[in-house]
């Protein structure tokens, strides 16, 4: 079933079926209530999240200033920047109704990177896609 989830997720488009399934038997399946905090801002990425069942928020912190950034729903992904540095969480994603996350651990997806040079182009057409899409909503 995981391994499913992430054939769907545009970031692993470029992989083959003998990386899939190293992501998947390394990824976990977790739940979150309403309120629950899934990613907290300023803590140290461990992975990247599949939301594959419910809703989340994105909020911000900009000194002392709570920003809402959207709401993400079944299928989207979070946490890819953390996949590619290891500095702190930029945002807090909170369950806004019971969620479930499938979690892909940083090492194993950076060692599937290292063996995949076309799913770092992949991870940078889409980081590039989503840096567009900020870019476009604040002007």
């Amino acid at each position: 079933m995981i391994i499913d989830y992430l054939r769907k997720v545009p970031l692993f488009a470029s992989l083959d079926e003998k990386d899939l399934q190293t992501l998947a038997a390394s990824a976990r399946e977790r739940q979150y209530q309403p309120g629950e905090e899934i990613v907290r801002q300023g803590d140290t990425g461990v992975g990247l999240f599949v939301l594959t069942n419910g809703q989340v928020r994105v909020t911000q912190d900009r000194q002392g200033t709570l920003y809402d950034l959207g709401v993400l729903e079944h299928g989207q992904v979070f946490g890819e920047l953390s996949l590619l540095d290891d500095s702190p969480r930029t945002a807090t994603i909170t369950a806004i109704e019971p969620s479930n996350v499938i979690i892909v651990p940083i090492w194993d997806f950076r060692a599937a990177l290292r063996d995949n040079p076309s799913m770092a182009l992949s991870l940078l057409a889409s980081l590039s896609q989503r840096i567009r899409r900020i870019e476009q909503s604040q002007r």
